[in-house]
């Protein structure tokens, strides 16, 4: 995969995920033969999605289109490990969250030690008379409470699943998930 290829749109959230779809079954026999146009279109239905929880777990577009290509290139190379048993989608939002997750484990040992500033810009002095969307106001939250809020509320996660992903108690998450709700009343009031 040489070329980087655009994010298309897709629906964000995908609950009870059906099997995997006759078509989509000979799109994924045909990218796991080496056929790059079968993984395009793969790529094409499903990059929006991945995109899109890339861009809510980190509130970075930059960052969210560098996670955008991490993650395809592991799809590509672990192509050969789908068992068509779910989705394909949801086992590439699956890749796609423990990327996200894997690399923001890699930037918190980097930093070592130095602390996550609960929220960086907070935004200027009237948060009250402005009307902040709900993709803003989730990019504002502190990391854990944006990723508690994002795999818990948007992307349907359980906190028991939340906890194996993340290594947190679920303890942990619920606090978080309390606060990132809490942080969003306040904005968006």
């Amino acid at each position: 995969m040489a070329t980087a290829l655009a994010p298309t749109r897709s629906p964000v959230r995908m609950t009870n995920p059906a099997p995997a779809s006759p078509g989509e079954h000979e799109l994924v026999a045909q990218a796991k033969r080496g056929d790059v146009g079968a993984f395009e279109a793969l790529y094409r239905a499903t990059s929006g999605r991945v995109f899109a929880v890339c861009l809510r777990m980190t509130a970075d577009r930059e960052r969210a289109t560098e996670l955008l290509q991490d993650v395809f290139v592991k799809v590509w190379e672990k192509l050969g490990t789908f068992r068509g048993e779910s989705a394909f989608a949801s086992w590439v939002h699956r890749m796609a969250v423990n990327t996200v997750l894997e690399n923001r484990r890699k930037d918190t040992r980097r930093e070592s030690g130095e602390s996550n500033a609960a929220i960086d810009d907070l935004v200027d002095g009237n948060l009250i008379e402005r009307r902040l969307d709900l993709e803003a106001a989730v990019a504002k939250l502190p990391a854990g409470a944006r990723r508690a809020f994002v795999l818990h509320d948007i992307e349907g996660y359980k906190h028991s699943e939340i906890a194996r992903m993340t290594g947190l108690a679920e303890g942990t998450l619920r606090a978080q998930l309390h606060r990132a709700r809490q942080l969003l009343m306040e904005m968006l009031t």
